[in-house]
């Protein structure tokens, strides 16, 4: 039993993520669906963002990127600069295959007010206006784990990407709503 052209070159460039090391300082981008992905819908995002990240160049320069789907929510871009550095037409490159992932799958990346975070074991997500009578409610408070999609590198996704509501930016902006 074959594998199809499409399922080796996603196998193999999953191998290749994984034995690559990126640098802590390696930029990161963090794009939040409005809406959890299904399985199916995973894979292929998956299956498209390897792909992506496997042709992505800055100035004919390949760039060392890899990406990830976390929790059936969260696209992520790593780039590795220390090979070639993410240009703006590169950076352009990106945003428009994002916007091309938001139509071919009918969902929005680009809403910086979606706010993520946890309730339980699961992760929602809620626009500004429904966050601040959730805090109000008490439905969040000080000690809820939020998402700072607005993390910059590797390492501040590792450390201070998910975060609780009193070390996040958040607190800065609902501090008025929220009770404890």
């Amino acid at each position: 039993m074959g594998l199809s052209l499409k399922h080796y070159v996603y196998e193999v460039n999953n191998l290749v993520n994984l034995h690559m090391q990126f640098s802590e300082n390696s930029r990161v981008w963090v794009y939040q669906a409005d809406r959890e992905l299904s399985p199916t819908e995973v894979e292929q995002i998956q299956e498209q963002l390897n792909a992506f990240t496997f042709s992505w160049t800055a100035h004919n320069n390949q760039l060392k990127a890899k990406a990830e789907v976390r929790y059936n929510r969260f696209l992520i871009l790593i780039v590795d600069e220390s090979q070639a550095g993410a240009s703006g037409c590169s950076i352009d490159k990106s945003v428009h295959f994002m916007q091309h992932l938001e139509q071919e799958f009918n969902i929005s990346l680009f809403d910086r007010f979606n706010l993520a975070y946890r309730e339980g074991g699961q992760i929602l997500s809620a626009p500004r206006h429904a966050f601040e009578d959730l805090i109000k409610q008490n439905s969040i408070n000080k000690q809820t784990i939020v998402f700072n999609n607005m993390v910059q590198n590797l390492a501040q996704l590792e450390t201070q990407w998910e975060v609780p509501f009193k070390d996040s930016w958040h607190n800065r902006l609902f501090n008025d709503l929220v009770n404890n």
